[in-house]
């Protein structure tokens, strides 16, 4: 479900929204900038969706455990 919702701004950024990303294209251009800091459940969905990927996480331990490795190296 979708809801209608007043705001106001400046009117440059009001002309540059048109001008840059389009008279129909600004609800969906604004909610993909806001959704990020209102809905922490997808967020954390998202974290675990990526935690179940055994093939990924795999990829990502080798990569941290080489990082440190070139750090544990390195001279000071």
């Amino acid at each position: 479900m979708h809801k209608k919702l007043t705001i106001t701004i400046d009117e440059r950024v009001y002309q540059g929204l048109h001008h840059v990303i389009g008279r129909g294209n600004i609800s969906r251009f604004i909610e993909s900038l806001v959704r990020p800091h209102v809905m922490r459940k997808d967020l954390e969905a998202a974290y675990r969706q990526m935690a179940a990927d055994e093939t990924r996480e795999a990829e990502a331990l080798e990569f941290a455990e080489a990082v440190i490795q070139d750090i544990k190296d390195e001279t000071r």
